[in-house]
């Protein structure tokens, strides 16, 4: 599985962004597909995943101000961020997990400051 992660940049806090994870094969097919980010000094943490049941869940410190969706026919999955902090301020890496294995995205920076 491919994974290609785009969207992120500098924004001030309080503003948006939209993350993109396109995948290479039917995101139907792969069991979770989510969102992890990894600050500078800190451990990779998960934000956000979707199973391919439809259900999600959310880290509890972006629940209410962030959203992962999916387009099934892009076979994309989005997170869109809303009331951004400083503290979001991290790289985030889109995964797959699919027969087993974990895949990764190449990552892209979200920088949250004013």
């Amino acid at each position: 599985v491919q994974l290609q992660a785009s969207g992120g940049g500098l924004v001030q806090p309080g503003g948006s962004l939209r993350l993109s994870c396109a995948a290479s094969l039917s995101i139907f097919n792969i069991d979770v597909m989510a969102w992890y980010r990894q600050a500078p000094g800190k451990q990779r943490e998960l934000v956000a995943l979707f199973s391919s049941g439809g259900s999600t869940t959310y880290v509890e410190s972006v629940k209410g101000r962030f959203t992962v969706s999916r387009d099934k026919a892009e076979n994309t999955v989005y997170l869109q961020m809303n009331s951004l902090k400083p503290e979001d301020t991290a790289v985030y890496y889109c995964n797959a997990q699919y027969r087993r294995l974990n895949y990764w995205g190449q990552g892209t920076l979200v920088t949250v400051s004013s």
